[in-house]
């Protein structure tokens, strides 16, 4: 890479999640040498005081960086080495009706999952095929590391329809790994971790010689639950049943009812209270003398990003060929998928990206069946993404678990659509997202 200086672009730095990364880059200053830091976002307001902390933040560990703030996606990415994406577009006030809107009709309604997740990727897809585009352009040999949600769909999106180098990333594998290592006091155990994005489990734990999986299933054990979710947890019977330690997601899968029911009655959704704590964190943001990262951020789901995300730019950058979880291309690494089906599993990361692992022999017909079930919905998610028609739409929801009832599905769908009109070009042509 040119000039052994390393020039990052982080589109929607006016995120709050913003300074995780940032700690990230300044806990591997020594091998990450970073001479640029282009720091693009849209919210002006949001941009000036994230950005300042960031620039602090680098200044306070004399990091000789230079750091541009910027409302030019081009800006940003001409010369790029990595791009890390974390849009969301509509911000949290789409979001909030996201969440809303579908229970009117007897829906769940969430950031990823079912027909609020839907409608997150059909306003995400067309922004990050542009963000692909002018990478193209202006940085083509840049790796692109999404974490923007729902981050599966988009990795299905942008590897089966642009030539960009991407890889998507969760931090909900990371948290699953660090949780159970702990709550079995093992020092090195080796995972194996099979699914897609928020639809995953872990089926081996192993150490030493010894799968400590069936010692974990006696005991009932659950990974700990992202902070985002109103967590009640798996019993010993379902861990038992299902064969493996799913992740906190598949809550909303396993216990659809009660989910609504709590969703329901909450008086706030979960992005009205994620406004509440982004403009508490903007807050203490704007203060001057703050430079360093704010405890505070913790009560947002993002924990661990920076671990997760900046590690990976480690990995690639100094061709490190250590195992991450990431969303890629499946190409043979679960015979039971399609070669083109954006998976997310542990693969080998270096230079050349990320190479999955492959997992032979594998007969959990659960997690085989439930896996092509919604990556059924997926594949059409996407389609509808990118054609923008309401046919693939429809048979998108109609396979989705949490979905399913066509009149629901086509009402929900309907007033979604309208609700986010200026944010979905691909069904209201010649509407110019703003």
């Amino acid at each position: 890479m040119k000039n052994n200086k390393l020039k990052i672009a982080i589109i929607g730095s006016g995120s709050t999640y913003t300074p995780e990364l940032i700690e990230g880059m300044i806990k591997r200053k020594g091998s990450l040498p970073i001479g640029e830091l282009a720091l693009m976002d849209i919210d002006e307001r949001k941009q000036e005081i994230v950005g300042k902390l960031c620039e602090r933040m680098i200044r306070a560990e004399q990091i000789p960086c230079r750091v541009v703030m910027t409302q030019s996606l081009d800006e940003a990415l001409r010369d790029a080495d990595f791009v890390l994406g974390q849009i969301r577009v509509g911000k949290l006030p789409a979001r909030v009706l996201d969440e809303k809107i579908p229970l009117k009709y007897g829906l769940i309604g969430q950031e990823t999952c079912g027909i609020g997740g839907f409608f997150k990727a059909m306003r995400t897809i067309p922004v990050m095929l542009q963000i692909a585009e002018r990478m193209k352009a202006l940085c083509p040999e840049a790796w692109l590391i999404n974490f923007s949600n729902p981050a599966g769909i988009i990795t299905e999106a942008l590897l089966n329809h642009t030539e960009v180098k991407m890889l998507g990333l969760c931090n909900v594998p990371f948290n699953m790994f660090k949780s159970i290592r702990e709550k079995l006091q093992l020092k090195d155990p080796k995972f194996t971790y099979v699914g897609l994005n928020h639809l995953s489990w872990i089926t081996a734990i192993e150490q030493d010689g010894t799968d400590y999986l069936k010692t974990a299933l006696h005991m009932g054990l659950n990974s700990e639950a992202m902070k985002n979710i109103p967590s009640s947890g798996f019993g010993k019977e379902l861990v038992q049943m299902v064969g493996a330690i799913p992740s906190s997601y598949l809550e909303y899968y396993y216990f659809k009812n009660k989910k609504l029911k709590v969703l329901m009655e909450s008086e706030l959704s979960r992005g009205e209270k994620c406004m509440q704590i982004e403009e508490e964190l903007l807050q203490i943001y704007a203060d001057s003398r703050l430079h360093s990262k704010p405890e505070q951020l913790s009560s947002r789901g993002g924990a661990n990003y920076s671990e997760v995300a900046i590690s990976l730019v480690d990995a690639i950058y100094n061709d490190k060929q250590e195992v991450h979880v990431v969303n890629v291309l499946n190409r043979g690494a679960l015979d039971f998928m399609e070669d083109s089906d954006a998976v997310e599993v542990c693969a080998i990361v270096g230079k050349d990206g990320a190479k999955p692992i492959p997992i032979r022999d594998f007969t959990n017909r659960h997690i085989i069946d439930y896996m092509r079930m919604v990556k059924a919905y997926e594949r059409e998610t996407v389609a509808a993404a990118v054609s923008g028609s309401e046919d693939a739409a429809m048979r998108a929801l109609l396979m989705n678990p949490l979905v399913g009832d066509y009149d629901a599905a086509i009402a929900s769908f309907h007033e979604l659509k309208e609700a986010h009109k200026a944010y979905l070009p691909q069904f209201f042509h010649g509407v110019t997202p703003s």
